[in-house]
């Protein structure tokens, strides 16, 4: 059955509206997100969310509206700070990034997979400490090295991570052993062996890979002073689990070395002419 020419004018006319429509809710998009952008710029995060959050209605696809709404909630969440608003916060700021993730997984986005490891990590540092969104925050920051091999940033963020759930657990296991202890060692005792062979099965995984993902941020950058004092911590987390005396007092040799190669580089940075603005 043919259609009747008034109907096929009306159908194009129909068509070329919707297109019409959809062309100008793009538009509209990137209004409110240079508006948002001008807001978050000047301070006005709350402003800068709304703006953000219409744009992205408007035009789902555009992914710098998403990424910018993501880094609006991330920057208004305050580690540690228990409010159900801050905590919504960084769930918000969480699901965003891993929304624009979920949209694209033949590409991810790069700063998706960052923004998600940043804002998990502030988030599991609690309290209370959570050590499974830390290995989640931490699995992001190996899907940028994954991507990227090159870049000692992520190297840098395993390492802090795998600091962090090693000296929680330090601490906790030496709590744990004072419970019950007939003398009591401080934070800053080396572990008797027993404990120390404890720790070293427990952590001892953990500690390796946060000194070889260091290892290799500073491989990438030679004067990452960071990434060098986070690897002297993790030394001193691995004197703690050494039995003997000689190789404890060796990886503490270790740590104190990088700490005066850290003073030298900060020293160095500080006497370096800084480039006219």
């Amino acid at each position: 059955m043919q259609r009747k020419p008034h109907t096929v004018i009306l159908l194009a006319v129909v068509v070329a509206s919707l297109g019409a429509g959809a062309g100008c809710d793009k538009l509209r998009a990137r209004d409110k997100l240079n508006k948002g952008v001008q807001a978050y710029k000047a301070g006005q995060t709350d402003l800068a969310i709304e703006d953000f959050k219409t744009a992205k209605d408007l035009d789902p696809g555009l992914t710098n509206a998403r990424l910018y709404l993501a880094t609006a909630y991330s920057a208004q969440y305050i580690p540690g700070a228990p409010s159900p608003e801050n905590v919504r916060n960084g769930q918000q700021a969480a699901q965003e990034f891993k929304d624009i993730l979920a949209g694209d997984t033949a590409h991810p986005n790069l700063s998706a997979i960052d923004g998600l490891g940043s804002v998990l990590y502030n988030m599991a540092g609690g309290p209370p400490f959570d050590p499974k969104m830390m290995e989640e925050s931490k699995s992001y920051h190996q899907q940028h090295i994954a991507l990227k091999p090159d870049d000692p940033e992520p190297y840098y963020w395993v390492g802090v991570i795998d600091w962090s759930l090693a000296f929680r657990g330090n601490r906790e296991m030496r709590e744990e052993y004072n419970k019950t202890a007939r003398k009591s060692i401080s934070d800053t005792d080396p572990m008797p062996a027993a404990l120390a062979t404890q720790f070293q099965a427990k952590y001892g995984t953990v500690v390796d890979e946060g000194v070889t993902s260091l290892q290799k941020a500073i491989q990438l950058r030679d004067d990452y002073d960071d990434a060098m004092a986070y690897l002297n911590l993790l030394y001193r987390q691995k004197a703690d689990m050494e039995t003997t005396l000689a190789a404890h007092d060796a990886d503490i040799k270790s740590a104190e070395d990088l700490v005066d190669k850290v003073k030298a580089i900060k020293q160095k940075k500080m006497e370096a002419p800084q480039p006219a603005s």
